[in-house]
């Protein structure tokens, strides 16, 4: 999501360190086998997470309800100093459908430049994840020539620099080129593990040097040590050994800046990514075809919403109950907890795992190693309760 797909090669230029961080989840476990599940509603199926993005406006309280974040902290990757606002997310109609939103804007300086992320929590792994994505060429105002990165990855964080436990599974669009490559190109990227410092990559690559502007079916299964990528039906890319991920991951969009080099043309520049859908089953490899099936049932049943993925709960016995047409008004909150003797969260501090702090009126515990990332607005706090 974040560096030039090289294998192994050591960069100079320093990148910045991912905080796309994400909850703790559960890992599927894997089954032998590509045989496809029944469709929604047909026999109890676990593992699938399905969304719509049927949703007001990136305050929502159910994104949050259903465990999907809108990123507003500041941090990489990207262009240093851009901000990540919660306004760049937004779910406009086209063609009659609700879409998921990214906007990117830059004016060519670090101030007047803005990026878009929206993730989903930590718990996903062996299976198949599908999405129709729409890529842009240009911007939807502004002059041309911006050096951006339109995505749909997953992603596990890396807790040390070359962490083998680490893990990325990433399309990259880049329209106008970057990291020392040309436009249009559309990258498929299998990580092992990397360092910031000095900068090392140990990934695998695939490439199609061609526009890949409009709406795209893209498709990964992560299946029997393989990771195959799919695009519009097509097998793009075949990765394994030791670039398959060995933990649980989360699934995520992002849309933003490489650097401020791009163009010479003054100027504001608006870019856009949108997404129709998110698929996922766990422990199957399913076709592009079927994925596109399995969300036509949903849509056709009035369900926007299912997430049986990890909640180590009952699997659903009938046809998934339609999503409410009006919003939660209240997203779930914990009961009173104590808090005496905690410290309240401080921006500079490191927080390894499990510690705990006191941050607006709530107990956070930290998920892994963290510093700088604000309780509440990154992935890298759980919730305990209420102070």
């Amino acid at each position: 999501m974040s560096r030039r797909p090289t294998v192994r090669t050591v960069a100079a230029a320093a990148a910045t360190l991912l905080t796309a961080g994400t909850l703790a989840g559960i890992a599927a476990t894997a089954t032998a086998g590509t045989t496809p599940a029944a469709a929604p509603g047909t026999t109890a199926t676990c593992g699938i997470l399905f969304d719509d993005f049927n949703y007001s406006s990136a305050s929502d309280p159910a994104i949050t309800a259903r465990n999907w974040t809108v990123r507003t902290n500041a941090g990489g990757p990207g262009v240093p100093g851009a901000a990540w606002p919660a306004s760049n997310i937004s779910f406009p109609t086209d063609a009659g459908q609700k879409v998921l939103q990214l906007t990117a804007k830059t004016d060519g300086t670090a101030a007047g430049t803005s990026h878009a992320e929206f993730f989903h929590q930590r718990k996903f792994y062996e299976g198949t994840y599908a999405s129709r994505v729409k890529f842009t060429d240009a911007p939807v105002s502004g002059p041309d020539g911006d050096r951006l990165v339109e995505t749909f990855f997953t992603i596990t964080p890396l807790d040390r620099p070359m962490d083998p436990n680490y893990g990325e599974i990433d399309f990259e669009y880049l329209p106008n080129g970057g990291w020392g490559e040309q436009g249009p190109i559309l990258y498929q990227t299998t990580w092992e593990t990397y360092q910031n410092e000095p900068w090392v990559a140990d990934n695998t690559h695939t490439a199609q040097r061609t526009s890949h502007a409009g709406w795209h079916d893209l498709v990964f299964t992560v299946k029997d040590g393989r990771v195959k990528y799919y695009v519009d039906g097509r097998q793009v890319a075949d990765h394994g050994d030791r670039y398959y991920p060995e933990t649980p991951m989360s699934i995520n969009f992002n849309l933003w800046f490489i650097d401020l080099n791009g163009r010479s043309t003054p100027g504001l520049a608006t870019y856009v990514q949108q997404v129709d859908y998110l698929y996922f089953i766990a422990d199957q490899a399913v076709t592009t075809a079927e994925a596109k099936n399995r969300v036509n049932a949903y849509r056709t049943a009035g369900t926007s919403h299912v997430d049986t993925v990890g909640t180590g709960g009952p699997c659903p016995t009938s046809s998934p109950t339609p999503s409410p047409t009006v919003s939660p008004t209240v997203s779930p909150t914990n009961p009173p907890v104590g808090c005496v003797g905690v410290p309240a969260w401080n921006w500079g501090t490191v927080y390894l795992e499990g510690q705990r702090v006191r941050h607006n009126g709530r107990l956070w515990q930290a998920n892994w190693w963290t510093q700088g990332s604000e309780p509440g607005l990154t992935a890298q706090w759980r919730e305990i309760g209420r102070c």
